[in-house]
């Protein structure tokens, strides 16, 4: 529900789980109390992926796909945004333990040739979070390792379609946009239109 509606009242909360007001109350004291139990089960969520990952011990590859299919799991568990709790101190040292860890390995990665080396610093740390929420959120059909196969692979191999090494350099190297455009396989020829 708070995935849904982070404004979502306590009683609303209690009566779509099946319980009185009061036996949410006798728990948490109050709603935000509730929202931080919440916030600190989901970050436990992410952590425990993280060391199942065993980012700094495991073959880049496989700790890649265990840390995202953790992460799916995760977001699909505890589907709420916790941007607004990034001020609170004890979330933001967890958060930034967890995007050191990450990193780390993202680092160990490029050294290890599994990702490219000559990316602009901190893009893969920034696409692979929206990656697996994406995955998460709107592939519900899928198993988390089998949104973890789509989304390392999207990561890996982008979404573009092969091209032949020898088209590429022909594509990147004609001077006209449309002409290029019209030699990319598979594209037939178009006469240039300014309308």
């Amino acid at each position: 529900m708070l995935a849904d509606d982070a404004s979502a009242s306590i009683a609303a909360i209690a009566a779509e789980a099946g319980v009185d007001r009061r036996t949410v109350y006798r728990r948490f004291a109050s709603r935000e109390e509730l929202l931080a139990a919440v916030y600190q089960a989901r970050y436990d969520a992410v952590e425990q992926a993280v060391d199942a990952a065993r980012l700094d011990q495991a073959p880049v590859a496989v700790a890649l796909h265990r840390y995202v299919e953790g992460i799916i799991a995760a977001n699909r568990k505890w589907p709420v945004e916790t941007s607004r709790l990034h001020a609170e101190e004890t979330i933001r040292e967890r958060r930034q333990r967890l995007i050191d860890q990450v990193d780390a390995f993202l680092r160990r990665a490029t050294d290890e040739g599994l990702l490219r080396s000559d990316l602009p610093p901190g893009w893969v740390a920034a696409l692979l979070p929206p990656l697996m929420r994406h995955a998460a959120e709107d592939l519900p059909d899928l198993s988390p390792a089998q949104a973890a196969d789509v989304v390392v692979d999207t990561l890996m191999r982008g979404v573009g379609a092969p091209l032949p090494a020898a088209s590429w350099v022909t594509v990147m190297g004609a001077q006209d946009p449309v002409a290029a455009e019209n030699q990319l396989p598979g594209r037939p020829y178009r006469t240039q239109d300014h309308s």
